[in-house]
């Protein structure tokens, strides 16, 4: 633990790096809030990616810098069945020479003052190795005394048996906040809950969004995660285009990740001649090409949250009925307005939706209370 006149050691949990446009926005939205509230703390971002990373955020904060330890200990569990991944990765914090290699990370892990795993929805079924983020930010605080924290948090599916683990783990976090009603249930006895919703609502701000070059129909649809098929969707995307009417010289095409976000789109693109591509470094420098009164079809969830709140209609397309349906459900009950597509049937044109402005204040100052909660500032 650091000395009061220290200024303390804050430990951030991501997975930043891939990258993935939302989850390197959350990322950005709490280091930049740290720069302001703490500027003089040194700050880790332990993430899976972390060359990656430094590239992406490393000028966020005057002293962050980039780990993969608890990673790198998830990695290296015998299995992948949630509780031995828990298991093993508390005994190597406790006991590092199970894991030499990470000892010098699981020594700085194991004296900072917060561990805090920032939001989104990689701590589930889908990713069991993930489970031991959970555990490692317990055992680190353990071993320093210092807290730990969770927000933003998406935590469905979680497989039945291990309900009573991921229960337990976020028990001996000070704070839990999650962005989703099961998430919610799933903890509700866990401790100090909150469900404020999707961190990224605490960093939404007009520089993360461009004003010129800007088209009347927006598309984001993925090709990683489907119960359906690839071709499924690109014939899913010509038949809606086609049922609304839209010109092809109308349409914009979103990446949210690099090359996954491209291949529907490669699919049909000579159908489509004078649509837009924006790839996914353009939006990071750029902004993203939203605006209200747009139209847009999206399979990923902080393309959802984002257009919804710069004002744009739209269409959410869940294409995993265990994991996106629940998110992108979370924002339509948050009040984004938009419509949501199951099964790829061609949805009824958008012509309303959007979150109203004071909704949008509402979910960031819930954020904003949140953070004070946490950083005291």
């Amino acid at each position: 633990m650091s000395s009061p006149a220290t200024p303390p050691t804050l430990y951030l949990v991501a997975t930043t790096g891939n990258p993935n446009y939302g989850d390197e926005l959350i990322a950005a939205t709490w280091l930049k809030y740290l720069a302001r509230v703490a500027p003089d703390s040194e700050v880790w971002l332990d993430c899976p990616n972390p060359g990656p990373s430094e590239v992406l955020l490393g000028h966020l904060h005057p002293h962050v810098r980039f780990t993969d330890t608890l990673w790198r200990l998830c990695w290296s569990a015998p299995s992948d069945e949630p509780w031995e991944v828990a298991s093993f990765v508390q005994h190597a914090m406790i006991n590092p020479g199970l894991a030499p290699h990470w000892l010098a990370g699981i020594e700085l892990a194991a004296r900072a003052d917060l561990v805090h795993i920032i939001g989104g929805g990689f701590i589930n079924s889908i990713w069991p190795r993930h489970y031991g983020l959970l555990a490692g930010a317990v055992a680190a605080v353990r071993r320093s005394g210092g807290r730990a924290v969770m927000t933003g948090q998406g935590l469905w599916p979680t497989p039945e048996e291990a309900r009573p683990l991921v229960r337990n783990l976020a028990s001996q976090f000070e704070l839990i906040d999650v962005r989703d009603e099961p998430s919610a249930e799933l903890l509700d006895s866990a401790g100090q809950l909150t469900a404020t919703g999707d961190d990224m609502f605490f960093g939404i701000a007009p520089e993360l969004y461009r004003t010129d070059d800007l088209r009347d129909v927006m598309i984001c649809l993925q090709s990683d995660l489907l119960d359906v098929t690839v071709p499924a969707l690109a014939g899913f995307l010509l038949d809606t285009l086609r049922a609304w009417d839209v010109r092809p010289e109308q349409v914009g095409v979103i990446e949210g990740i690099p090359r996954v976000d491209r291949e529907v789109f490669a699919l049909v693109e000579h159908d489509l001649p004078g649509a837009r591509f924006y790839p996914f470094s353009e939006i990071m420098d750029h902004g993203l090409p939203a605006a209200a009164g747009q139209r847009w079809l999206s399979t990923r969830f902080h393309m959802h949250l984002m257009a919804a709140a710069a004002g744009a209609h739209g269409v959410a397309v869940s294409i995993n009925s265990g994991y996106y349906t629940n998110k992108h459900r979370s924002l339509i009950q948050r009040g984004s307005g938009w419509g949501l597509s199951e099964g790829l049937q061609v949805p009824p044109q958008p012509r309303e939706g959007g979150y109203e402005r004071s909704t949008l204040d509402a979910l960031q100052e819930a954020k904003s209370k949140l953070a004070w909660s946490i950083y005291g500032h």
